[in-house]
């Protein structure tokens, strides 16, 4: 059994309309909601072995504030191939992941992280800014997933739950 947490980044800043989307930084709302989603993993023993984010400065942001909120004192893996991806990349990206991480944070976009649970669970959720997904899905290897895992939604916390 592999647990997949799917984290859309927290939200960004629009202030300043000459940067590139790929460029946007964290809100203040966002540098606030980053880290609460990091505190709580370690209370829901879900730190993972292995973060993986899109390149994205906003992603990269969120990625490294929940880290460091959550204890995770690993690498995190940048990968280019998660900035606005479609379920099908997301899936590819996962598939690479080493088997001997059990539990795995990816931190990405909408509308493909929303659209990738469909795929891996047949059930629609939103995902706000700064909301993780945990899914329980029923593999040995990250190799063996694909749209047809049968995975489980465990849990969703979203920042105004009072769960975070």
């Amino acid at each position: 059994m592999k647990r997949l947490l799917i984290l859309r980044h927290a939200k960004s800043d629009w202030g300043d309309s000459s940067l590139d989307d790929w460029e946007r930084p964290l809100s203040p709302r966002g540098l606030r909601d980053a880290p609460r989603v990091g505190a709580m993993l370690p209370t829901h023993a879900l730190v993972p072995d292995l973060i993986v984010t899109s390149d994205a400065v906003r992603a990269r942001t969120t990625a490294q504030a929940v880290a460091e909120a959550a204890g995770y004192d690993r690498e995190i893996v940048v990968d280019p191939r998660l900035y606005l991806a479609k379920p099908a990349d997301l899936l590819a990206v996962l598939q690479e992941l080493p088997d001997d991480s059990a539990r795995v944070m990816i931190v990405g976009h909408n509308p493909g992280l929303e659209d990738l649970i469909v795929e891996l669970t047949g059930e629609h959720h939103d995902l706000p800014t700064a909301t993780l997904a945990q899914l329980a899905l029923p593999i040995d290897r990250w190799s063996a997933l694909d749209h047809q895992a049968g995975g489980t939604l465990v849990d969703i916390w979203r920042p105004r739950d009072n769960s975070t």
